[in-house]
């Protein structure tokens, strides 16, 4: 199974509001998750509070294989988290 860890759109809107998890390949955007590795608030002033990752476990999924979207490895390389192309 390809796992790629990606966002899921939430809120409300013109209120965007994500989770980023880990999906299988072939799920749709909003679809099943197989586990929820944290959020992502666009719309947060304070940078501290826009992102918050469970940082073991995006290693984890990194680790065997997963593969993140371009929007999710910005978010990681923000974050500081390593990752291969």
């Amino acid at each position: 199974m390809a796992v790629r860890i990606r966002m899921k759109r939430m809120g409300r809107k013109n209120r965007p509001y994500y989770r980023i998890g880990a999906f299988d390949a072939h799920e749709e955007r909003d679809g099943k998750v197989i586990e929820n590795l944290g959020t992502y608030d666009p719309l947060e002033s304070n940078n501290e509070k826009q992102v918050t990752l469970k940082k073991d476990r995006v290693e984890y999924w990194l680790s065997v294989g997963a593969k993140p979207t371009e929007s999710v490895a910005a978010v990681l390389k923000k974050f500081g988290i390593p990752f291969k192309k």
